[in-house]
């Protein structure tokens, strides 16, 4: 993280003691998503002068607010001692960014091009390994990051309270995908192979379905929020795609496949939420344009096989495709035209079926390696390694599960940044989910969930891990 922005979360964090005094593990939930945003804005390359100023304005702000740190004997002074390892002060680091001495290789690490993934892992450590003074970067040793992360383990954080809520609205049909709308703890969509997609809302109790979007005339196999959540695109078995409006369920576009063929799986580019990449059952990759219906010109590409998943990095420069005979291929995308360009193949097991593709540039401080998580039907998940700008992989480590022949799907969990240890979440064919930590060398296995009667297809996390949902192939949802 750049120094301004981690002088920013040592603003927040010296305050955090004021934030929901009776719910301390709100504070803690804050301080870890608003260390995952300040980390993004520091890849943003905002200029020095912009990213001062809005640190004095967030100082002035919170002061005004909650008053000076130094009270004696109040929560502000107990905040001040949380994060006294830190002793920042915003004169020191605006002092810091300004001491050309003070740069160093810092700087020649920040005017390196951002879509290098051999270099992206090494400036994750270098964040780490060439801290400036008094920042609050997490390390193991780090009092401030325990206290702020409630100083329990991996575990304890992954110890489930029960179930909250189960939906059957599908019941007797396969559950293949559950998500929860972006950076939204309530709101929560799946797609049935009964046709239908459910958008639900799991608070204020109780839990209920808003509304059922009907139109395709087989299976949905697939879907995906837009960033903003205002709209969701559907792939189907019927050989279209359909753009909903999620305020009022409406279908404001159906767009065929332009081979004509079943359609498996599609993701929204991540920058431009106007194209959309969609996989078929004709070993073809589309990127479509949903404002005008059509097919990108230079946007389309052919695998060995059925496409099963499909995954962007963050920036959106780099697509991985995953097919029903055991490849992944690596594209690069043209961000101004949609174009795509075949770049690296790996072929993870002859035969097997890869039906789950996630992408990770920053893992946690244990984990710094820009990482892909990908479940094929070899009773294993896989954790690989991105090792260029080309999307090469390497195989990091595996974990056992049950898989043979279920579209079973697995994700990283979206805050990690104070925990000790990295973990990733699966469904499995035994009906259970399991939960591993990427860098435990023994036991990976931190938990497992049982409640589900037929296999786990799909899991998904809310923006702040407070709840988790699961599907499986019976048409159960669990949160």
């Amino acid at each position: 993280m750049a120094a301004v922005w981690q002088q920013v979360l040592a603003v927040d964090a010296r305050y955090n003691a004021y934030r929901t005094p009776t719910f301390p593990q709100f504070r803690t939930q804050y301080i870890r998503r608003r260390s995952q945003l300040l980390r993004e804005n520091a890849k943003a390359g905002h200029p020095p002068a912009l990213r001062r100023q809005y640190l004095r304005l967030r100082g002035q702000l919170l002061g005004q607010r909650y008053g000076p740190l130094s009270e004696p004997g109040s929560a502000r002074a107990y905040s001040n001692s949380i994060v006294r390892s830190s002793r920042t002060t915003l004169d020191r680091m605006e002092d810091f960014e300004d001491d050309p001495r003070a740069l160093g290789a810092r700087g020649h690490r920040r005017s390196v091009s951002r879509g290098s993934y051999q270099l992206q892992a090494q400036m994750n450590r270098a964040v780490y390994e060439d801290r400036p003074p008094g920042s609050v970067v997490p390390t193991s040793a780090a009092e401030a990051s325990r206290a702020m992360a409630g100083d329990t383990s991996l575990s304890e954080n992954y110890a489930f309270a029960g179930m909250y809520h189960v939906f059957d609205q599908h019941v007797d049909e396969a559950v293949p995908r559950v998500r929860f709308a972006n950076d939204d703890r309530h709101r929560l969509a799946c797609c049935s192979l009964d046709g239908s997609i459910s958008l639900c809302q799991l608070v204020p109790a109780p839990p209920t379905v808003l509304r059922v979007l009907r139109g395709h005339t087989r299976g949905v196999s697939d879907f995906a929020w837009s960033l903003s959540n205002d709209i969701l695109v559907s792939t189907s078995l019927d050989a279209t795609m359909r753009i909903w409006a999620s305020e009022d369920g409406r279908c404001i576009r159906e767009i065929p496949d332009p081979d004509g063929a079943e359609l498996l799986c599609c993701t929204f580019q991540p920058v431009n939420n106007n194209l959309t990449v969609v996989g078929n059952a004709k070993h073809n990759v589309h990127v479509m344009n949903i404002s005008t219906g059509k097919k990108v010109k230079g946007g389309s590409s052919k695998l060995t096989g059925r496409v099963l998943a499909l995954s962007f990095d963050a920036p959106g420069r780099l697509l991985w495709a995953g097919d029903d005979r055991g490849s992944v291929f690596s594209f690069l995308f043209d961000m101004a035209t949609g174009k795509l360009t075949k770049a690296k193949r790996l072929v993870v097991h002859e035969g097997s079926p890869v039906t789950s593709i996630s992408a990770r540039s920053w893992v946690s401080r244990e984990a710094r390696d820009p990482s892909l998580l990908i479940n094929a039907c070899l009773n294993k998940l896989l954790l690989y390694r991105v090792v260029d700008n080309e999307g090469t992989l390497q195989l990091k480590r595996s974990f056992p599960i049950e898989q043979s022949s279920h579209p079973v799907r697995s994700i990283f969990c979206p805050l990690m940044s104070f925990r000790q240890g990295a973990c990733v979440v699966t469904g499995s064919e035994d009906m259970c989910v399991h939960f591993f930590d990427v860098e435990r060398a023994a036991k990976a296995a931190v938990n497992k969930l049982q409640g589900h009667s037929a296999p786990v297809l799909d899991v998904s996390f809310n923006c702040d891990e407070s709840l988790l949902a699961s599907s499986d192939a019976s048409g159960m949802v669990i949160a």
